[in-house]
């Protein structure tokens, strides 16, 4: 396995600026084992049966990203996690000239501590911002901005549009520093319609951390390892999800997060009919063809980009060839790509 063989071609004009509007206008490519089948994201409820249950990611986006400055230097903050033991785990632009102990003043929160206390191995940086927590998302609120994907132009920083458009309808649990995108595609409409027709949903949180807008670096993907991301699959969310199946119903996992999560707790899942178990931690799971999935019957999620940790991710669920000639038919078809674009309903096999 290389990471070359998860590449393909990609016009720079597919990648999506902004959300389709009204939100369920976008398109919505649905991938079964026997074919293909373009639809709206609003027919989304049509393609589902009674007793099927969504699983949907609640995490709320932060605005994590900073701007400081150390001394007369400029200082970029990307805020990724609360860390174990206190502190703050975050990437830094311009990393390499901070010492431990050095002070940042952050722009427009001048009432915000912020002192380095070491590099990490990963690349990383542990900040201390304070002993108040409430404190700190204050300042974030004033100071911070939306921490947008890179591959979204926006020279002159995020627009207003951005902190709306940029956050899921089900965000609860503030913590993440980039939205689970399949998310964005759902409205109060859609929701009442799954409601009606016997789609239930249960909700876990995976603060999605900054390592998602990480490139992988080198050819062999199964030599890598995520950055840690937090995440709890509760009691109730996993008694919901493991009556699904003995009842008939299937489970989908509404976006990649989702399913990474699931798949944490399904390695204490006990069989095939009750997959999960509850969860609460840091999962650093990497998905990769190969992978015996035992969570989700269908997965609904963007389309990612070329050699991504996600687009491994979706052959894994579906199959290698399945997904190279599906997203070739997206291209083809000219369908947007990434976190403001459209997005994929992807069936698995039958389950055994």
């Amino acid at each position: 396995m290389r990471t070359a063989d998860f590449d393909f071609a990609l016009p720079d004009a597919l990648i999506a600026q902004r959300p389709a509007r009204p939100r369920d206008s976008a398109r919505l490519l649905v991938v079964r084992p026997d074919g293909l089948d373009d639809r709206i994201a609003r027919e989304l409820p049509g393609l589902f049966r009674p007793g099927d249950v969504l699983v949907v990611n609640d995490t709320r986006v932060i605005p994590a990203r900073l701007r400081a400055r150390r001394g007369d230097a400029a200082v970029e903050i990307l805020l990724n996690r609360p860390a174990e033991g206190g502190g703050w785990h975050a990437l830094v632009r311009n990393a390499r000239r901070l010492r431990e102990g050095d002070a940042l003043a952050v722009e427009r929160a001048p009432g915000l501590p912020v002192q380095v206390l070491r590099r990490l191995e990963d690349g990383g940086v542990l900040l201390d911002l304070g002993p108040d927590p409430d404190a700190v998302f204050s300042a974030l609120e004033r100071a911070g901005e939306v921490p947008l994907p890179p591959y979204i132009a926006r020279p002159d920083g995020p627009l207003p549009e951005d902190r709306e458009d940029y956050q899921a309808i089900f965000a609860r649990r503030p913590g993440a520093v980039a939205a689970p995108t399949a998310s964005l595609h759902f409205t109060e409409a859609m929701l009442a319609a799954l409601d009606a027709r016997g789609v239930r949903r249960a909700a876990v949180t995976l603060h999605v951390g900054a390592g998602t807008f990480l490139p992988l670096r080198g050819e062999d993907p199964r030599a890598q390892r995520l950055h840690a991301e937090w995440g709890e699959v509760s009691p109730e969310a996993a008694a919901l999800i493991n009556e699904t199946r003995p009842a008939g119903g299937r489970i989908v996992a509404i976006g990649t997060t989702a399913l990474r999560l699931l798949e944490t707790a399904a390695l204490g899942g006990d069989s095939w009919q009750r997959p999960v178990r509850p969860f609460r931690g840091l999962t650093d799971l990497f998905l990769l063809p190969g992978h015996r999935f035992r969570s989700a019957d269908a997965l609904m999620t963007n389309f990612h980009l070329p050699k991504s940790t996600l687009f491994m991710l979706v052959c894994a669920f579906a199959g290698t060839g399945r997904m190279r000639a599906a997203y070739a038919h997206a291209i083809a078809e000219g369908y947007r790509f990434y976190s403001y674009g459209d997005a994929s309903l992807i069936f698995r096999e039958e389950a055994p």
